[in-house]
């Protein structure tokens, strides 16, 4: 039967004669673009790519079957698939139809792997040292895994070449497996340290050519504020005047919020999606819109103000640059927003936000319809609060106060009519918004992006990361070239992907690809640290991409911790914060359980020094240096070296009782 076969062939090459000649005009015109033609799957790929990003076959397997003639039409060239293969799946004019009797493309593609596999298993050792002890190393690794084809394979030749010196002398070798133990993947997370310094990083060229485009920056405003201040409304308002919201959609939010005598909550629901928001009239996590100003690309956050969803406040809100603080005018309301007579959100959320990092606010004083554009409760609500955003650190050249009100369309894009607020001559919110400067971006450090929310969708895929880019910048369809650490790494976990990997995502090691970007819900090529994306990724269970993780680059993982050293500004609480207290531990878009271990000492801000002898205690307004050890491990770095990973909030009982930053790591070998 395979003799009537490669007559059939042969007859094939006979009879269409110029198929050999397209493939060479083609194998030409990729090479002066610097791409490639797969010839199993047919996929164009980078010229600097050694095998198929596709289906994982080598390049160099195509070189000579054009040349070596007909009689191995059926063969298998060097790590590669048969011709037959080439014919089926190569974009010919005509290409030969299926036939029971030949290979079908999934057995190619199989035995295309497996050729390619074998391969590797061969070449990639030859970076590996032929000290014994480091062999043994490598190979009880490679054991733990769940690969044995690959581990055998890697483990026979290990042993048949001990006496071979394959250039890499033991200092190199140590360090290889050195490596290879922090970054393997473990059924228990354990804590890990840096491989490389950040300061090692050299950015591509790509990324240096686009920081020279002239681009509309991006500003990432939280919209805080106590409960029920109109933050939703606001929002709503805002998009529906800049064209974001069509009055179609507004009228039918105001039909179906009439229907459930909600009338006044029509532009809120704009903001709030799902039915328990629209039943109970609050907002409960993080809504995010996007728009366009005359200087910036706007992402909005709009947070939840009630007291019980202030965790989902600070995991949205940490991406913010600068910040909204919205006061309910209205007599009583405000009181309650700064705590008079009980604990207010307005007075927690801005000790939040400016403990974020925030140092631009502006604050919008809302229905101010409800007190007639009153000047003299406007004066009073900036007195009470302009001295406590002072003693929250927000500098008073930093702080724009705003009378408006969202419900009558006073003061939001243009300026109140002389009717309402003739004694106010300031900036509306949407001027108010472009005043603000923009914040220095970290383009050239490595990439670094927290996990705000995992979804899917139709145009992402199933597993897609949404966040904020702290740090570095990332396109699609990239290449990041490996050590041979992560080539081993990559051999064992993602053989589709032999030589090239994407990202690397913690804390949990798994390393994906990536397959598509998107950036204010719009398809794009690239991004680069500021932006907030949707990254499409491939190649990593689902399982461990959750929000709290971290997606870094591969050779600059992100440290992953379980004990800290905080330095620590205790707040307005009631009850102190003992030895052995049990607290939320908030980093980022982390949440964990955790204990305060140590007391170190207590810390005089006004004559900066710190105590000699430990406090059992800590009360109101204190600072101190404290220990506390987490239930799981977080990634987390010291604020000294990454401001985003390194602001820690502790919680309990339902309020934030203090704010402060990561001093030191501490490691199980430094205890």
């Amino acid at each position: 039967m395979m003799g009537g076969v490669t007559d059939k062939v042969h007859n094939y090459f006979d009879g269409d004669q110029s198929m050999r000649g397209i493939l060479s005009e083609q194998k030409k015109s990729a090479s002066k673009h610097g791409f490639w033609r797969c010839l199993v799957c047919t996929y164009e790929n980078d010229g600097s790519l050694s095998s198929c990003y596709i289906c994982g076959v080598f390049k160099d397997s195509f070189d000579g079957w054009i040349n070596k003639g007909e009689n191995q039409a059926l063969g298998i060239c060097e790590h590669s698939t048969s011709v037959m293969a080439k014919a089926l799946f190569a974009g010919m004019p005509h290409q030969v139809p299926f036939r029971f009797d030949t290979l079908s493309p999934d057995d190619i593609v199989s035995l295309g792997r497996k050729k390619t596999k074998d391969h590797l298993a061969t070449a990639i050792p030859a970076t590996i040292s032929s000290s014994s002890t480091d062999e043994k190393e490598v190979v009880k690794i490679l054991a733990e895994h769940d690969d044995p084809e690959t581990s055998s394979a890697l483990s026979s030749h290990l042993n048949g070449n001990r006496s071979n010196n394959l250039g890499i002398n033991d200092n190199e070798s140590e360090i290889l497996v050195s490596k290879i133990h922090h970054l393997k993947l473990d059924k228990k997370i354990k804590n890990i340290k840096k491989v490389m310094s950040p300061s090692q990083y050299k950015p591509e060229k790509w990324i240096l050519s686009e920081q020279q485009q002239e681009t509309k920056s991006q500003l990432n405003i939280a919209i805080v504020g106590h409960v029920d201040s109109g933050k939703s409304t606001l929002c709503g308002r805002l998009l529906h005047l800049l064209g974001k919201i069509s009055k179609k959609e507004i009228h039918k939010y105001q039909k179906e919020a009439k229907e459930k005598g909600k009338g006044s909550f029509a532009f809120a629901w704009a903001m709030d999606e799902t039915a328990e928001e629209r039943e109970r009239g609050i907002t409960m996590t993080v809504a995010i819109a996007y728009f366009e100003s005359k200087k910036y690309r706007v992402v909005l956050l709009d947070s939840p103000g009630h007291k019980d969803f202030v965790s989902n406040m600070i995991s949205g809100s940490t991406q913010a640059d600068a910040a909204i603080l919205l006061v309910d005018a209205s007599k009583g309301s405000f009181e309650a927003g700064m705590g008079f007579h009980d604990v207010g959100q307005t007075k927690e959320h801005a000790q939040l936000i400016r403990s974020f990092g925030v140092e631009q606010i502006v604050v919008a004083v809302n229905k101010m319809d409800t007190v007639g554009y009153s000047q003299e409760r406007f004066n009073y609500i900036k007195s009470q609060l302009a001295a406590f955003l002072r003693s929250c650190g927000f500098k008073e050249t930093l702080i724009t106060w705003i009378p408006l009100s969202a419900m009558d369309n006073q003061n939001v894009v243009t300026s109140a009519s002389n009717d309402h607020l003739s004694w106010y001559h300031g900036l509306c919110l949407l001027d108010a918004i472009d005043s603000l400067y923009p914040p220095e971006r970290d383009v050239l450090k490595p990439l670094l992006m927290p996990v705000c929310d995992v979804v899917s969708s139709h145009s992402l895929g199933q597993v897609a990361a949404c966040g904020k880019l702290e740090a570095g910048a990332i396109r699609h369809g990239s290449k990041v070239p490996l050590g041979p650490f992560i080539s081993i790494l990559l051999m064992i976990f993602c053989c589709d992907s032999l030589n090239y990997v994407q990202v690397l995502i913690m804390p949990s090691g798994d390393l994906a690809t990536i397959r598509s970007i998107e950036r204010d819900c719009q398809a794009c090529l690239s991004a680069r640290a500021g932006d907030n994306v949707a990254v499409s990724l491939q190649g990593t269970d689902v399982s461990n991409l959750v929000p709290s993780a971290v997606i870094c680059h591969p050779d600059f993982p992100v440290t992953v911790a379980d004990i800290l050293e905080l330095k620590i500004l205790v707040l307005d609480v009631k009850m102190p914060i003992l030895l052995g207290s049990h607290v939320e531990f908030h980093i980022h878009h982390a949440k964990e359980a955790a204990q305060v271990t140590k007391i170190v000492s207590l810390l005089d801000q006004k004559k900066a020094k710190t105590s000699k002898i430990a406090p059992r205690l800590l009360t109101a307004r204190q600072s101190a240096t404290i220990e506390v050890s987490l239930e799981r491990p977080v990634c987390v770095e010291e604020f000294s070296s990454c401001r985003t990973l390194g602001r820690a909030f502790l919680r309990c009982s339902g309020i934030t009782i203090a704010v402060g930053i990561v001093t030191r790591i501490i490691f199980a070998d430094e205890q």
